[in-house]
């Protein structure tokens, strides 16, 4: 099979990864490849895999990043878009998350390409979530940065 790095892009290398938890729980297990493994750059196209570790529903997983948006800079009409992005994931799932410039992302379930979200300055908005500095969880970010 072929490695979340390759399918990210070419000359992607894993920087960082990390487990998210909730209120002690295991959520899932986020990797973040950047070309060469070099620092991240907001500049530069990066790709994030989340390998789930419980159950979601779609609703789940739109939903909470609905209210990441809200919290982390503001509401984005994007709803209907992240509803055609994610469906329901079960233990074990990988949705992969791969920049295309500033303006888009693409989206992979299990290696099987869903969708690309497309919104202004929605990579920095939407990979904020995990590797912004108003994430819900700044050692979580830290590791997931390699730092």
């Amino acid at each position: 099979p072929i490695s979340a790095a390759k399918a990210a892009f070419s000359g992607a290398s894993e920087r960082g990864s990390a487990v998210y938890r909730h209120l002690g729980f295991p959520i899932y297990e986020a990797r973040l490849y950047t070309k060469g493994g070099a620092p991240l750059d907001w500049n530069e196209d990066f790709g994030l895999q989340l390998r789930y570790l419980r159950n979601f529903t779609q609703y789940d997983l739109v939903e909470s990043t609905m209210r990441e948006f809200s919290r982390t800079g503001g509401p984005l009409p994007v709803r209907a878009q992240l509803e055609g992005c994610f469906s329901d994931v079960r233990k074990g799932d990988r949705y992969l998350a791969v920049t295309d410039g500033p303006n888009r992302i693409a989206f992979s379930l299990n290696g099987k390409r869903t969708c690309t979200l497309s919104h202004p300055q929605i990579s920095y908005r939407f990979m904020g979530i995990f590797l912004g500095y108003n994430s819900r969880s700044a050692s979580f970010t830290r590791r997931l940065r390699g730092q």
